[in-house]
């Protein structure tokens, strides 16, 4: 089977770190943290970094530790007009129109909040499915098991996706499913078969797969 779709990761691959709207996310988690857990701040800071590196996000270790409303937190740290850090990307749209595959964006945010940012990005109507948190049972990448809820949703195997991240650790599983794995803006690691510096180079590098596909 040959490629059929394209699955992007939304917050800091569609666009830019440096846009700071996950800065302004990253705040209001630890809020969260800080509020509902009553600590400090700097507690509440080492505590959501040791939940980062243990269970991939936030949420996934509050979950396992039994000390968060998924409902609650997600609609606290999503709360941002996106529209304030996000303007339409005309250059992205025309990358994703080049695109002879099937577009959708699998996001470890809930699908809500990433129709808001495609809507911001004026590319809403390139993909055809968000697959939010909610969508893989609450499982937040990289826990292996929503990836294998993506390939359920979509009907295809992993050797039939690209899988677009910005995160290596979150291409990993990805890859053991069979996933062509494309990290954006980092460095050659484990689980990553293509490096872009900037999301607009997929549009040619999917290209090149396609053509070598073809040629085999």
């Amino acid at each position: 089977m040959g490629f059929e779709y394209v699955i992007f990761d939304l917050d800091e691959t569609l666009y830019p770190r440096k846009a700071g709207l996950m800065r302004e996310i990253g705040r209001r988690i630890e809020r969260w943290v800080q509020e509902s857990l009553r600590l400090p701040p700097e507690e509440a800071a080492a505590l959501r970094r040791a939940y980062l590196r243990r269970y991939g996000t936030t949420l996934a270790g509050l979950l396992a530790e039994g000390k968060v409303d998924a409902d609650a937190y997600l609609a606290y740290v999503h709360d941002v007009p996106v529209e304030r850090w996000l303007r339409p990307n005309p250059a992205l749209a025309r990358m994703l129109d080049g695109i002879p595959l099937r577009k959708v964006v699998f996001t470890n945010a809930t699908a809500e909040h990433a129709w808001r940012v495609l809507q911001a990005l004026g590319v809403a109507d390139r993909f055809e499915d968000v697959i939010g948190i909610r969508e893989v049972g609450l499982r937040s990448k990289p826990d292996l098991e929503s990836y294998r809820w993506v390939l359920r949703r979509l009907g295809v195997p992993g050797t039939a996706c690209i899988l677009v991240d910005d995160r290596p650790m979150n291409l990993r599983p990805a890859k053991q499913l069979g996933m062509t794995t494309v990290l954006v803006d980092g460095k050659p690691e484990e689980g990553v078969d293509f490096v872009v510096k900037d999301v607009l180079e997929v549009g040619p590098l999917v290209a090149r797969l396609l053509e070598e596909q073809e040629g085999r």
